[in-house]
């Protein structure tokens, strides 16, 4: 029996796929590894509240948000996304018609990319305020429309707030929201 087991071992110590070859001769070994992805797909937004400043009713209130960034971490070939953003309306006090703005009032621009990692094309949805969007349906932030492997890509946009003229005073909220895919 030890003789039996002794035999095993031998065999198991073998290497399946060694390459013998003659002098002079190229021998080959195959290598292999593993490149994991992190964290996958996500989005950060500015902490709030953001005051982006005061108007009077019929004016027009304006201020950047604060630095927005997707980063990708999926380890893709093909490592594209899409960031969406969307609105709710503002309201203050019991949130009435006149204490209430709406989103055909705000207006969003991404502007230029602040920040990118990694390879492709990014494309900012609203590049400088004459392509400021309404907010009254989702509209794409930013988006990265080429390259492969871990990216992200930072952007810093602005709202724009056309107070309506029957507008009460007060602290108006809302939020404006930001998704990825």
């Amino acid at each position: 029996m030890g003789a039996a087991a002794a035999m095993v071992s031998t065999v198991l110590a073998v290497p399946s796929a060694a390459d013998t070859c003659d002098p002079s001769t190229t021998c080959a070994t195959t290598v292999i590894f593993t490149v994991t992805a992190d964290n996958g797909l996500e989005i950060t937004t500015p902490d709030g509240p953001v005051d982006i400043g005061s108007g009077t009713p019929g004016t027009q209130i304006s201020g950047q948000l604060g630095a927005v960034t997707v980063s990708d971490e999926r380890a893709a070939l093909t490592a594209t996304w899409t960031a969406t953003v969307s609105g709710t309306a503002f309201t203050t006090g019991g949130g009435t018609g006149a204490e209430t703005v709406p989103t055909t009032a705000i207006s969003y621009w991404s502007g230029p990319a602040t920040a990118t990692t990694g390879n492709g094309t990014y494309v900012p949805g609203q590049p400088n305020a004459a392509s400021a969007e309404v907010l009254d349906e989702p509209y794409t932030a930013f988006s990265k429309t080429s390259g492969s492997g871990d990216n992200s890509a930072t952007w810093n946009p602005t709202i724009v707030i056309d107070v309506p003229a029957e507008t009460v005073a007060g602290i108006y909220t809302g939020t404006i929201n930001h998704s990825v895919a």
